[in-house]
């Protein structure tokens, strides 16, 4: 039998960082949604474990045990499969795309090879678990906390990456508080414009540590509000960084605009289950 699942882009429209364990990890809190752009992973009979790779961002995309879609794949016992992953997202850009792709692949393997989803997730990574769940959801401690939530409304966005590397250990140690304050109560919302009032109230507190590590970030949030945003903001370590919007055509045209700049530029509509 094969199998297909979407992989949805993460956002973080909200991270603070509200400590640090004495093991080194981080401990967060974090709003995330997921958009109706992504990836897609294929699953089916094979001879050993084998992944193909095609698509706009399938340059350097690693087809061994180095690859998420891979270690998923053993973590849940699968030893003999054959993979395919259409990439679209920009790869470790802040959206969660190798994460994305490694939930999406356990899902294709559960109706493909009745694959059990292991109990572990984490230990794959810290948006392996939200990424799992992949609807709007409070995600906190390293990680392994999540929390889907009802009732917070569908938003209008664009995402744009300046095709930039941004070292996820450097934002770190570029921060300068790790003991931050958490979001709080999350209230219940009467539309989307108190939604993105209260957004605004919040913070990435990794967004200004990455600006240091990659000034192009910057220009891309300006470029996000010159062009309508009514707010712009980076999601996880970057580089990627999203902009909210009043409606769809608004931001269409934003992502023309922005797309003219060479960056990997989406329109898209995040919240519920892609």
């Amino acid at each position: 039998m094969i199998a297909e699942a979407f992989a949805p882009a993460k956002v973080n429209l909200t991270l603070h960082v509200t400590g640090r364990r004495p093991d080194g990890y981080h401990e967060l809190d974090s709003l995330v949604m997921f958009a109706d752009v992504g990836d897609t992973v294929r699953s089916g009979p094979g001879k050993g474990l084998t992944l193909t790779v095609e698509g706009d961002m399938a340059a350097g995309v690693p087809v061994d045990g180095r690859n998420l879609i891979i270690r998923a794949a053993r973590l849940a016992g699968v030893e003999d499969a054959a993979l395919h992953l259409q990439k679209e997202l920009p790869p470790a850009s802040g959206i969660g795309g190798g994460s994305s792709d490694a939930a999406a692949c356990l899902r294709a393997l559960q109706r493909s090879h009745g694959a059990k989803i292991p109990p572990d997730l984490a230990s794959l990574g810290a948006d392996l678990p939200v990424c799992m769940v992949a609807r709007t959801a409070r995600m906190q401690g390293i990680g392994d906390a999540v929390t889907p939530l009802e009732g917070v409304p569908r938003i209008v966005a664009v995402l744009a990456n300046p095709g930039v590397a941004v070292p996820t250990p450097a934002v770190f140690a570029a921060l300068e508080r790790r003991d931050g304050a958490p979001m709080g109560h999350i209230p219940t919302f009467s539309g989307p414009g108190d939604f993105v009032g209260w957004l605004a109230l919040q913070r990435n507190d990794l967004e200004q540590p990455a600006c240091c590590c990659a000034p192009q970030i910057t220009e891309v949030l300006a470029a996000l509000r010159a062009n309508g945003a009514r707010l712009a903001r980076m999601s996880g370590s970057g580089a990627t960084c999203f902009g909210i919007f009043e409606g769809i055509e608004p931001a269409r045209e934003a992502a023309k605009a922005l797309g003219r700049a060479g960056w990997w530029v989406r329109a898209t509509q995040m919240g519920g289950k892609p």
